[in-house]
């Protein structure tokens, strides 16, 4: 984890975030890469694209670096690299272009929590650079305070498929020296036994060699409530899932449940691309 990306609109939500963003970087020696995007007016973007300046455009940069420079005087910056950029383009399609360019390891967002993302990641941006990001995506929901997660859980239905992303999810707990909580989340839709349950996430603790962790088995009304209630009965400090490209998550996350876990959970959520 040596590249962090923290996209900021400037809100108390961003901040939250490259709170959190901060101490990782400090612990894993990481160079923070701060992202702003402004979307200019059509007119605005033809004068970029030609190399044009016209006010309007000057004071909007001016502003962004100005509030730039505030930013690094916060003291939980202290001895952190971090550099600032500023992009003309579409905050989600911003994001993953940027990260595709720049090498970035994680990227962590700030949200509003239960009543949804604010500001830059307004509507569905948050759910598609969760969906789309190649890299893990680590989203805050307010101030965390000393972000040191050591109970983590992670939600799947444990298929061939989830192995992948679940091989970066291993990789960060285990620099996070935190513990792994399976769970797997039986609803009336979608149920398996106690012992079939157990079979699955035992086999797949074995062939991961898995040291800190546990197995669970959670019932509920449905996947989202399931995920949360759990994570909450067990004190977690972080919801870990895989995410699928193009049409959700995976077999056991689909449809829309990215999207109100992400927004609902008031833990920190983090997402890895199968």
């Amino acid at each position: 984890m040596k590249r962090i990306l923290v996209p900021t609109d400037f809100s108390i939500y961003a901040e939250n975030a490259l709170k959190a963003a901060a101490q990782l970087a400090k612990k894993h020696n990481a160079e923070i890469l701060l992202l702003h995007m402004l979307e200019l007016p059509n007119q605005m973007s033809d004068a970029i694209s030609t190399g044009k300046s016209i006010p309007e455009v000057m004071f909007f940069i001016q502003k962004a670096k100005d509030t730039f420079a505030e930013i690094f005087d916060r003291p939980y910056l202290d001895g952190i690299e971090v550099t600032e950029f500023i992009q003309f383009e579409k905050a989600f399609d911003g994001v993953l272009k940027f990260t595709q360019k720049n090498n970035v390891d994680l990227i962590v967002m700030g949200s509003h929590g239960a009543s949804g993302v604010e500001e830059i990641f307004i509507g569905s941006n948050t759910e598609k650079v969760v969906r789309l990001s190649e890299i893990p995506v680590l989203v805050i929901k307010k101030d965390e305070g000393e972000f040191d997660p050591k109970e983590i859980v992670f939600a799947s239905d444990f298929s061939k498929e989830s192995k992948k992303s679940f091989e970066k999810m291993k990789d960060f707990a285990s620099k996070l020296n935190a513990k792994i909580n399976l769970v797997t989340i039986c609803t009336p839709n979608s149920f398996k036994t106690t012992l079939e349950s157990t079979a699955i996430m035992d086999a797949y603790a074995k062939e991961f060699q898995l040291n800190n962790f546990s197995i669970n088995i959670h019932n509920d009304t449905n996947v989202e409530k399931g995920v949360l209630n759990f994570a909450n009965s067990q004190g977690a400090d972080l919801i870990g899932f895989s995410t699928h490209g193009r049409t959700g998550l995976s077999h056991f996350f689909n449809g829309s449940i990215t999207e109100d876990l992400v927004n609902h959970s008031e833990k920190p959520v983090i997402t890895f691309k199968l």
